[in-house]
């Protein structure tokens, strides 16, 4: 029986979509995994914070003509927003900080394995008509990105920009 179980191990390793997972930022396709890259991802824009250190709070809406409202939000370098972040629709909808580059990779990945949940300080899954929350902890200026890595979502529009100035 080992030896079945050894040799249908092999067999799913060595197929194509397992192999999506040979890069540092995606090991396995589980929460955690989901999680690790895309914190890694968010770093480049800062870091997350305590909802109480909060000088800001900015609420953002998501519906299911896959946008966010406001789709463009403007920070200072050094400034911790606390989102607040409403699921309008009748399906679930997620808000993830990163860059655009990393957003796109991202989603490509979720598309292929869409069990796949973020569990991260700068991501938030919403289920209808809930709300959720988190704070960040703005450390570079530039024009960053926001969106909903769901399956389709991103590719539908889903997607914002966060313009943090010095």
């Amino acid at each position: 029986m080992r030896n079945r179980c050894d040799l249908a191990l092999l067999v799913m390793l060595a197929m194509p979509g397992f192999a999506a997972y040979g890069d540092e930022n995606h090991t396995a396709p589980t929460k955690q995994a989901a999680g690790k890259a895309s914190s890694q991802h968010a770093a480049d824009l800062g870091r997350p914070a305590s909802i109480s250190a909060a000088t800001r709070t900015v609420e953002v809406a998501m519906d299911d003509g896959m946008r966010f409202k406001p789709e463009r939000i403007e920070a200072r370098r050094g400034e911790t927003i606390r989102f607040v972040v409403r699921n309008q629709g009748q399906v679930k909808h997620e808000f993830v900080l990163g860059t655009l580059a990393e957003l796109k990779k991202h989603a490509a990945l979720m598309a292929k394995f869409p069990q796949m949940e973020h569990d991260d300080p700068n991501a938030v899954s919403v289920e209808p008509g809930k709300t959720a929350e988190f704070a960040w902890t703005f450390v570079k200026s530039g024009s960053f990105d926001f969106a909903c890595l769901v399956p389709g979502h991103f590719e539908a529009g889903m997607k914002g920009k966060i313009i943090v100035h010095r």
